[in-house]
């Protein structure tokens, strides 16, 4: 897909100029505030970009539709696209925080990188008490970097009419996946005091809110908005991304469960030991005997299981038919996906160019 590797790397540019932009700004206050800087560009480097590809994607699906030729606005959708990643940078800086993660992308998370500085420095105090702040200011200075990004971008010759939708889009978003991540810390603490037969249907709302909408469905809305689409191109694309959001994040939770650690860059069963109260995780404990159910319960969530307590759950969770019935539902949110793309109101080559993303993000191994 030589045009969408032409987009990452405008993306990347785009983000990169960005930063040092503001690296000056920040530098200007101290020295000492450097780290903030440099783990900002770490933070954001590599990636798969699917957001930003989505959001180009959608943009050529409705612009490329018109009969009467209008002239690109790529500069907007390059910008769109950087405001999303830094956004997504910002909330996985937070999520590693919440999940108390050692690791992202093979590296370590931001938390435990100024828990480092802090050690390799010999400050007072609590090392894991100072990462855990930096990291949270971190991550609210990724955030507010992607809303300066959205705003220059749309303060370029973006139409008032385009660029007001793809504000309430962008807040809308935004809105959801804060309560997304809150329902699913909620779940982890409170799923004992509620009804059995609610805990799957919860975990379902957590995958459309916390991931399914911001990873897939807004990002190509917004990519539709910047290209002035009709309310039917716009329904189109969220009839297509909600679908594969979801299947998107069923994939991630078979990951965090069962990926290889030298692939993912995580710890392999990490979401055990977290407690992640998925649908995976759901409808395991919906297929297992009581016994085992007691045994799931009680492991789950202990930051201490060790490898043979993880490999001993992930046979538990397969032998249960809850891998299976997953694959089925990633398969089945597949073709959902792939079939509001039939007949669709968009233009035919970028339509293809969606039907091979939708292969890419359900059927990764990372």
């Amino acid at each position: 897909m030589p045009e969408s590797n032409r987009l990452i790397d405008l993306v990347d540019d785009r983000i990169g100029r960005f930063l040092e932009s503001r690296e000056s700004i920040v530098l200007s206050i101290a020295p000492e505030v450097g780290p903030l800087a440099a783990f900002s560009r770490q933070f954001l480097s590599g990636g798969k970009r699917f957001r930003a590809l989505f959001c180009y994607w959608g943009y050529r699906a409705v612009h490329d539709a018109r009969d009467a030729g209008e002239s690109d606005r790529l500069d907007s959708v390059i910008g769109t696209a950087a405001a999303l990643e830094l956004f997504h940078a910002a909330a996985l800086v937070h999520d590693d925080i919440i999940d108390s993660s050692d690791t992202r992308r093979g590296a370590p998370s931001a938390h435990r990188r100024f828990e480092a500085l802090h050690k390799e420095n010999g400050w007072d105090g609590s090392a894991a008490d100072f990462g855990t702040g930096a990291a949270v200011l971190l991550g609210d200075l990724l955030l507010g970097f992607s809303d300066d990004v959205l705003a220059e971008t749309l303060s370029e010759a973006v139409p008032a009419d385009r660029a007001n939708g793809v504000r309430r889009e962008f807040g809308r978003m935004r809105a959801e996946v804060i309560a997304g991540q809150y329902l699913d810390i909620l779940e982890e603490r409170s799923w004992r005091t509620g009804r059995e037969e609610d805990l799957l249907p919860r975990a379902e709302r957590v995958i459309v809110y916390k991931s399914a909408k911001y990873s897939v469905q807004s990002p190509l809305v917004l990519g539709g908005l910047l290209a002035g689409g009709t309310l039917g191109q716009l329904d189109t694309l969220r009839e297509f991304g909600l679908p594969l959001g979801i299947a998107f994040q069923l994939r991630d939770d078979l990951l965090g469960v069962f990926g290889d650690s030298d692939i993912t860059g995580k710890p392999s069963g990490d979401d055990l030991r977290e407690g992640k109260r998925t649908v995976l995780v759901a409808l395991a404990r919906n297929a297992m005997p009581s016994s085992a159910r007691h045994v799931l319960d009680e492991l789950l969530g202990d930051p201490d299981l060790n490898d043979e307590q993880i490999r001993m759950l992930q046979s538990t969770i397969s032998s249960s038919g809850a891998t299976a019935e997953v694959e089925r539902m990633i398969e089945l949110n597949v073709q959902r996906a792939t079939h509001a793309l039939d007949d669709a109101p968009l233009a035919d080559a970028a339509v293809n160019q969606l039907r091979d993303l939708t292969r890419s993000v359900s059927d990764r191994v990372a």
